[in-house]
């Protein structure tokens, strides 16, 4: 059991830096619902990962074989996996690229720029796309590292209910800061680059995108604290 507890941890952690993608992603689509609606588009989003992740596992076969050659193109190997995560990286990169459009657009003309308000069908179906892809990531990235499955089962469901409970506040921080938004997007940007290279088998390691983004969150910090302090004088 204790064997078992180090592994288990390890990839709690690192499904939960996993999940702070999918967050940022919900929390800036959740922006665009009425705040009635908000919590239950993070609650179903959220929700529906875990349930795919659980189904995905009971399938773990078949999510190995994702790994498999499928044909051959340019002396690049494509698998189910690389395919999926080069479309998942194409559809993050053009939400995001849309979403930082509309927000830049919005601050130089009227408010016609603004972008619609999104339904919440329409919205939750965008979730249910990154999820899977998500998803797919995650767990052979868990299979990778353990081979209890009862291990992957438990770090899924605690992932999941951490990513519910930091969910909401970093939601509220996002909408209550436009700049942090304009940041989070270009993270998912990063993020999706990062899926089109893994794709294609040329893999960004996660710790150079998460520095640069903490360390740019860390700037954006310094900025909101210190330039009221200037706007006084």
């Amino acid at each position: 059991m204790i064997d078992a507890l180090i592994p288990l941890l390890s990839l709690i952690a690192l499904e939960v830096i996993l999940g702070i993608d999918n967050i940022i992603f919900i929390s800036i689509l959740a922006d665009k619902l009425p705040e009635s609606q908000r919590n239950k588009l993070r609650f179903y989003g959220i929700g529906l990962a875990m349930v795919m992740r659980l189904a995905l596992l009971a399938f773990i076969s078949w999510i190995l074989k994702l790994d498999k050659t499928l044909f051959s193109l340019f002396e690049i190997d494509f698998t189910g996996k690389g395919i999926i995560l080069i479309l998942g990286g194409l559809f993050l990169i053009y939400k995001s690229t849309k979403e930082i459009y509309h927000k830049t657009e919005s601050l130089q003309n009227d408010q016609s720029t603004l972008p619609k308000v999104g339904s919440f069908g329409k919205l939750l179906g965008e979730v249910i796309i990154l999820d899977l892809v998500f998803s797919i990531d995650s767990i052979i990235t868990a299979v990778g590292m353990v081979n209890e499955l009862w291990v992957m089962y438990t770090a899924v469901i605690v992932t999941v209910v951490i990513m519910l409970i930091a969910s909401k506040p970093i939601s509220e921080f996002i909408s209550k800061h436009p700049s942090f938004k304009v940041l989070a997007l270009c993270f998912l940007m990063m993020i999706g680059v990062s899926l089109i290279a893994e794709g294609f088998h040329f893999e960004i390691p996660k710790g150079y995108i998460y520095f640069s983004m903490a360390f740019a969150f860390l700037v954006d910090i310094i900025q909101m604290k210190t330039v009221p302090k200037n706007t006084t004088k």
